[in-house]
């Protein structure tokens, strides 16, 4: 039986951000005609991972929409996943860091009008205490300065910094007038609203429905079904 893909997302308050994770999953199912994929929430928007969980009888394969390894990649979706269907659902890493990403930011930053120059940009993260996340964040913004050929650094929009005007000013103080923002975020909302509000001279979109990143969750979602098959044969414990 082929697993279902149950795609967990954080969670919003903003009704585009929703529709923007909606759409990225119709993206998904495009790219993979005939896969089941349904949604799951962390929280504020139903239906709950446990909700979801529900509804699904067969093998599932969970694809946290998180672009790093923070809290919720590493405690909150297992524990949630063990204790409401244990046996039958196995979860992937997050979707970052990984060079579709990149593609994804650097598609995004050119929609915005940044050039193809090496001015340089800030990868604007939402922020984690979590060590094993900022360096995923930094990594992320390694591979974006290899796909730009151009200087990337990082910065947060919420805890510890530094924050994306700081970052932006930094570049600015070091005779570098055009600075781009690229938002390290997979939909609208808060952090993504508030990221418009700084002095770059360019602000990417957030990532959303980019083909690069239904690719990206597709490609979670096969390797984890390949590693399952590995190690216990082609047919879901139950």
């Amino acid at each position: 039986m082929t697993a279902t893909l149950l795609a967990v997302a954080h969670g919003t308050r903003d009704p585009e951000g929703v529709r923007t994770v909606l759409a990225l999953l119709d993206e998904v199912r495009r790219l993979r005609p005939g896969l089941r994929v349904e949604p799951a929430w962390l929280g504020l928007v139903q239906p709950s991972v446990p909700e979801a969980l529900s509804s699904l009888p067969g093998p599932v394969i969970a694809v946290p929409l998180l672009l790093a390894s923070g809290y919720h990649v590493r405690a909150d979706i297992p524990a949630l996943l063990a204790d409401a269907n244990p046996g039958k659902v196995r979860v992937t890493p997050a979707l970052g860091p990984s060079p579709l990403l990149a593609h994804a930011l650097a598609s995004r930053l050119t929609e915005a009008g940044r050039p193809r120059d090496t001015s340089p940009v800030v990868l604007a993260a939402t922020g984690s205490s979590d060590p094993r996340a900022r360096a995923d964040t930094a990594e992320s913004a390694r591979l974006l300065s290899r796909h730009l050929n151009a200087p990337v650094s990082v910065a947060y929009a919420s805890g510890q910094g530094p924050t994306p005007t700081q970052a932006i000013s930094a570049w600015h103080t070091s005779g570098h007038p055009d600075v781009s923002l690229a938002t390290h975020l997979l939909a609208p909302g808060h952090f993504a609203h508030t990221l418009t509000q700084t002095p770059a001279r360019w602000t990417s979109a957030p990532l959303g429905p980019h083909p690069s990143v239904a690719e990206l969750v597709l490609r979670r979602y096969d390797e984890a079904a390949v590693l399952h098959t590995e190690a216990n044969g082609p047919a879901w414990a139950h």
